[in-house]
């Protein structure tokens, strides 16, 4: 039965993903905004609900190693995993001054998280400090958007495009997916949850892996619909965006609800893998007006060699 959840979860996944990337593109073009904004508020938030409702869920529970670890190994699978395979479908597009602006802020936001790591312990105080700082950074992102009149400024062809499409089908399209992307999240975790338990494997450990790639499944999904159909600006603005929102979000909102002590082996070591991975993307992506295949099988290597550690010091 278990394994049957599973396959419906991902099938879910897909329905969803399929239906949410159509939907933010289609409210993209129709407010004139450009699918690197719908990637970075939008899509990010929508696909790391399942982060935050698994957090605050296990903390509530008990479970401190679930809901730090299912931030950070969530952060690492997003740009070793989930980017890795994006690439490898179709080169990312980047753009150089989004990267500079949301780039700067990923920065911020791993430093900040490495900084209540390091104090061992999340409290009210950080979390409140940290959802006040998603807004701006929200706000802040919106405003430099809308005054981006090269941005905003659609051809013809896309003019007309938009106003072919029709704007409650797209919100339905978008609230739909993202319904069907957290049911089938939750379906997904639920069962590896149970099937990790049952093989004694810690809390943190599950966290880190299980949870982590399990309540990532919707940014796999709707990054590699996004590449597939060459909407790789969103993607990559869809990673950047949950990985700025899974920092400041959902660990803000946990703290809020439930302050949590920060297990040990995140400290010791895979804090130290997720700011090693969002340097390798800022490389990657500064060095070139693409984060092309090979970097993208640089990325994926790195994910399974962090796993099969994971592993060996089990």
């Amino acid at each position: 039965m278990v394994y049957v959840t599973l396959l419906i979860g991902f099938v879910l996944l897909i329905a969803g993903g399929e239906g949410f990337v159509r939907g933010a593109v289609s409210i993209a073009r129709k407010f004139g905004m450009s699918p690197l904004l719908i990637g970075l508020t939008l899509m990010s938030i929508g696909t790391s609900l399942p982060e935050l409702v698994t957090s605050v869920q296990a903390a509530l529970d008990g479970a401190p190693g679930i809901a730090v670890g299912n931030v950070v190994g969530s952060n690492i699978a997003n740009i070793l995993l989930i980017l890795g395979i994006t690439a490898l479908i179709f080169p990312v597009m980047v753009d150089k001054g989004v990267l500079y602006r949301d780039g700067g802020v990923l920065v911020l936001a791993s430093l900040a998280c490495l900084g209540v790591v390091a104090i061992g312990a999340l409290s009210r105080t950080a979390g409140f400090i940290f959802i006040v700082l998603l807004v701006a950074y929200i706000s802040r992102t919106y405003a430099i958007e809308k005054r981006n009149t090269a941005a905003l400024r659609a051809s013809e062809s896309v003019r007309a495009k938009a106003r072919q499409e029709n704007l409650w089908l797209a919100i339905v399209l978008t609230l739909g997916g993202m319904a069907l992307i957290i049911a089938g999240a939750r379906l997904l975790v639920s069962s590896a949850v149970e099937l990790a338990t049952a093989f004694g494997v810690s809390e943190t450990i599950i966290g880190l892996t299980v949870v982590a790639i399990g309540t990532s499944l919707p940014e796999l999904v709707t990054s590699g619909l996004a590449a597939i159909k060459r909407h790789t600006d969103m993607a990559l603005g869809n990673i950047i965006g949950s990985n700025i929102f899974n920092i400041f979000a959902i660990m803000g909102a946990t703290a809020l609800v439930q302050p949590i002590p920060v297990p040990n082996e995140i400290i010791g070591f895979d804090i130290w893998v997720m700011l090693a991975a969002t340097g390798l993307l800022l490389v990657f992506a500064y060095t070139g007006r693409t984060i092309v295949r090979w970097e993208g099988g640089v990325f994926l290597a790195g994910y399974i060699a962090y796993l099969g550690w994971l592993v060996l010091t089990l």
